[in-house]
C-alpha cells in the first residue's frame, strides 16, 4: 500500500471513529442527562441522610462489580477474541463462541449473585464497616443489598449483549440501554416511594426492575443480527479459555479507578453521616463528561484496535490511539476546568431542593473539585488501556494497577486524616487521592505504550497543545467574569438558576470553540491526523 493510500485509509477510519463516537456520545448524553434528573429526584427524596448513605452503598457494590463484568475486564478480554474469530473463523465458529461465553458467564454470575445475596450482612460489613456502629443504617443497607444484587447478573448479561453489538458496529443500542436504569429509578422515586413505609426501598426495587428491562431491550437486536446465544456451559472451549486467561488479570488492571472509588466508600463509612452521599453526588457529575466522551471513545476504539491488531496493521493501530488521546485532551481539559469553576453553582442548581441542605452542597462541591482535578486522567485511562487489551496484553495493566492501588491507599492516609482532623472534610481527601492515583495510572499506561512503540505521536501535537492552552484560558476567564456571587444562586428559584447556569456554560463553550477556530483549527485536523 502506498503512502497516499495509507493516508486515505486512515482518514476514512478516523472519520468512521468520529461518527461512531458521536453516536455513542449522543446516546450516552441522553442517558447522563436522565441520570442527572434521576439524581435530582433522589436528592429531593433522601438528600444526604443515613438512608441515602445506605442506598448508595447497596447500589454501589453491585454496580462496581457490574463495571468489572459488563463494561470492564470482560469487555476488554472478550472483544479482541471475538474480533479474531470473526476475522479468521466461520459464522458457525463465532456462534459457538457466543453460546459458550454466554453459558459460562451467565452460570458463573448466577452462582456469584446467589452467594452475595446470602452473604449480604458480611458484604455490608466488608464494604461499609463504619456502618456497624449504627445498627439501623447497617440493617437497612443489608436489606437493600439483597434486593439490588441480582442486578449484577442481569446487567452483566446485558453487557455481554452490548459487547457483541458493539463488535458488529451497532453502537447506538448499547449506548441507549442505560436510559432504562434512569427511567426506572425516576419512576421508583416518584411513583413507587409512596407505596413503601420506608421510601428508600422503592429505589432498591427500581434497580432490580432496570436490570430486567435493559436485558430484554437488547435481545431483539441480537436476534436481528442472528447472533442471539443459546447458553452452553463449556469451560474447555478454546475461545472461552482464552477469554478467561485474559479476563482474570484484567479484572484488576482495567478497574483500578473503580476499586479506588470503592475503597473511598469503605473509608467514607467511618466519616460523618453524609460523606458517602457527598462523594456520590460529586462523582456523578464527574461521570457525565467521562461517560459521554471518555467511555464513548473507548467503546468505539476497542473493536477497531482489535481488528487492526488481528490484521497486523501497526500504523492504523498507532494512529487510532493518537486520535483517541487527542480527542480526550480536547474535551477533558476544558471539562475539568469548567467543573472546578462551576462546582457549587451546578450542585445548587441540580440538587439543592427537598432533603439536601446548603451544607450538603458545600461539602459535595469540595469533593467535586477534587474529582474534577482527575477527570482528564480518568478519561485517558479509558482510552489508553484498550491499547494493551486489544493486543491481549493483560499483564502490563495489572502491574500498573498494583502500583496505582498502593499509591492510592498511601495517599488516602496522607490526605484524609489531616483534612478530617483539621477541617472535618475527610471526604475531600478521598476524592483527591483518587484523582492523583488516576494520573499515576494514566502516566504509566502511556509510558508503556510509548516505550513499546505502540503509541506514536502523529504530526501536529505542538499546534494542538498551544491552541488547547489558549482556548481553555479564554474559556476560564469568561466563566469567571459571568459567574454570579454564590449567595445569589441561593436566592433564585430553579428556573432562574437553570437559565443562568445554561447561559454561563453556553458562553464558555462558545468562547472555547471560537478560540480554536480563530487559532486556525479545522474539523479535518481532528478526525484525520497525518502520519509522522
Amino acid at each position: 500500500m502506498t503512502q497516499e493510500q495509507t493516508s486515505v485509509s486512515l482518514a476514512g477510519e478516523d472519520a468512521g471513529l468520529l461518527k461512531s463516537s458521536a453516536v455513542v456520545g449522543s446516546m450516552t448524553m441522553l442517558s447522563r442527562v436522565l441520570g442527572l434528573i434521576r439524581d435530582i429526584v433522589i436528592a429531593v427524596l433522601v438528600g444526604a441522610t443515613a438512608n441515602a448513605d445506605a442506598f448508595f452503598v447497596a447500589f454501589k457494590v453491585p454496580n462496581f462489580m457490574r463495571r468489572l463484568f459488563a463494561e470492564g475486564a470482560f469487555s476488554q478480554a472478550f472483544v479482541p477474541v471475538l474480533a479474531e474469530y470473526r476475522e479468521q473463523g466461520s459464522a458457525a465458529a463465532v456462534q459457538e463462541l457466543l453460546n459458550r461465553v454466554a453459558g459460562v458467564l451467565g452460570g458463573s454470575l448466577l452462582l456469584l449473585t446467589g452467594l452475595m445475596v446470602l452473604g449480604a450482612p458480611l458484604l455490608t460489613a466488608l464494604f461499609a464497616p463504619g456502618f456497624l456502629g449504627d445498627p439501623r443504617k447497617y440493617q437497612l443497607t443489608v436489606e437493600m443489598m439483597r434486593i439490588t444484587f441480582p442486578y449484577l447478573f442481569l446487567i452483566s448479561m446485558t453487557g455481554f449483549c452490548g459487547a457483541v453489538l458493539n463488535s458488529y458496529g451497532r453502537f447506538a443500542v448499547p449506548a441507549f440501554t442505560p436510559v432504562w436504569l434512569n427511567l426506572s429509578l425516576i419512576g421508583a422515586a416518584t411513583l413507587g416511594a409512596p407505596l413503601f413505609s420506608e421510601p428508600v426501598f422503592a429505589l432498591a426495587w427500581g434497580v432490580m426492575l432496570a436490570g430486567v428491562v435493559q436485558l430484554l431491550f437488547q435481545l431483539p437486536f441480537m436476534y436481528r443480527l442472528k447472533v442471539a446465544p443459546r447458553p452452553v456451559w463449556d469451560t474447555r472451549h478454546d475461545g472461552v479459555r482464552q477469554i478467561l486467561r485474559l479476563m482474570v488479570p484484567a479484572l484488576f488492571g482495567v478497574s483500578v479507578s473503580q476499586i479506588n472509588l470503592l475503597l473511598d466508600t469503605v473509608l467514607a463509612s467511618f466519616l460523618p453521616t453524609g460523606s458517602v452521599s457527598w462523594l456520590y453526588y460529586s462523582d456523578r457529575l464527574t461521570e457525565l463528561p467521562l461517560g459521554v466522551f471518555g467511555i464513548a471513545i473507548a467503546t468505539v476504539i476497542l473493536p477497531s484496535l482489535s481488528r487492526q491488531r488481528a490484521a497486523t496493521s501497526a500504523e492504523k493501530f498507532a494512529a487510532t490511539l493518537d486520535w483517541a488521546v487527542r480527542a480526550v485532551l480536547l474535551i477533558g481539559v476544558p471539562a475539568s476546568v469548567s467543573l472546578m469553576i462551576l462546582a457549587e453553582p451546578i450542585l445548587v442548581t441540580l440538587f439543592q431542593y427537598g432533603a439536601l441542605s446548603p451544607q450538603d452542597v458545600s461539602m459535595a462541591a469540595l469533593s467535586l473539585r477534587a474529582y474534577s482535578l482527575g477527570l482528564l486522567a480518568f478519561m485517558l485511562v479509558k482510552v489508553l488501556a484498550p491499547g494493551f487489551y486489544a493486543r491481549q496484553d493483560t499483564r502490563t495493566p495489572v502491574a500498573i494497577g498494583i502500583k496505582t492501588m498502593i499509591a492510592n491507599m498511601i495517599m488516602n492516609l496522607v490526605f484524609v486524616v489531616p483534612l478530617y482532623m483539621l477541617w472535618n472534610i475527610g471526604h475531600v481527601g478521598l476524592a483527591l487521592a483518587t484523582s492523583l492515583a488516576a494520573y499515576l495510572n494514566a502516566g504509566l499506561l502511556f509510558r508503556g505504550l510509548h516505550r513499546e512503540q505502540v503509541f506514536r505521536f502523529q504530526s501536529g501535537w505542538g499546534v494542538l497543545l498551544w491552541r488547547l492552552l489558549l482556548a481553555t484560558l479564554a474559556m476560564s476567564a469568561t466563566l469567571y467574569l459571568l459567574l454570579p456571587e454564590s449567595a445569589q444562586w441561593l436566592e433564585w428559584g430553579w428556573q432562574v438558576r437553570s437559565l443562568r447556569l445554561a447561559l454561563v456554560v453556553l458562553a464558555g463553550l462558545s468562547v472555547y470553540l471560537a478560540g480554536h477556530l480563530l487559532l486556525g483549527a479545522r474539523m479535518r485536523d481532528f478526525y484525520s491526523p497525518k502520519q509522522s
